[in-house]
């Protein structure tokens, strides 16, 4: 599994608030869901949990899987190592719920992206996943106008001559490896992965900027 890059973002920004009331929605969506509930977060931190809320809520048991583990005090919370494509540590229908914000994209290709969202089908019996939208003009990770559609060579010649995104050029150490890791989907794509899913969108300006994947 590709780890994502590295997000030192402003919590005050726009994709942040963006986020944050992401968040909000989920909390919402899932509030009436019986106790004790069980989540399983692929890719997440425990600072997603307090934004929704759910940090250290004896009732709800949250499990953040990622390829490193994440530091936690929560004690509703426990971090493991993991691969998105391949959760063979849990059996089927493990989760009331799998949550999983901006992963996706990160593992790979299309094939690797369909391992992803087979497994999270399996272990969860209901799940929530969030992926930025390919054809949205503002590329999410550099934040740089129409970047998904620009030749390789031309992104990571960008990305060695100047600060995009939430990292600086000068840490950016491999610079084609952090443009080839990002395959960012359209919605026939991330229907298929889905298809058993309601497919919502988030807008900014009435331009669809994110796909959601809601199975409840």
């Amino acid at each position: 599994m590709v780890t994502k890059l590295a997000d030192n973002r402003d919590p005050n920004s726009l994709a942040s608030r963006m986020r944050s009331n992401r968040n909000q929605k989920f909390r919402a969506a899932i509030q009436h869901l019986p106790r004790p509930l069980s989540i399983l977060d692929v890719g997440g931190t425990p600072a997603v949990w307090e934004t929704i809320g759910f940090a250290d809520q004896p009732d709800v048991r949250i499990t953040l899987m990622n390829v490193e583990l994440q530091e936690t005090s929560y004690r509703n919370m426990v971090s493991i190592r993991g691969d998105a494509r391949n959760m063979r540590t849990f059996h089927d229908g493990q989760f009331d719920m799998v949550y999983s914000n901006s992963v996706i994209e990160h593992v790979g290709e299309i094939e690797d992206m369909r391992r992803m969202a087979r497994e999270i089908k399996r272990v969860g019996i209901r799940y929530y996943v969030q992926t930025p939208y390919l054809f949205f003009p503002i590329e999410p990770h550099f934040v740089f106008p129409l970047f998904q559609f620009l030749p390789i060579s031309w992104r990571v010649y960008l990305l060695r001559h100047f600060n995009l995104g939430w990292v600086d050029r000068a840490d950016r150490t491999h610079p084609e490896d952090d443009v080839r890791s990002i395959k960012l989907l359209s919605k026939t794509q991330f229907r298929s992965l889905f298809p058993d899913a309601v497919i919502t969108t988030e807008k900014f300006m009435g331009l669809p900027k994110s796909l959601l994947a809601w199975k409840m």
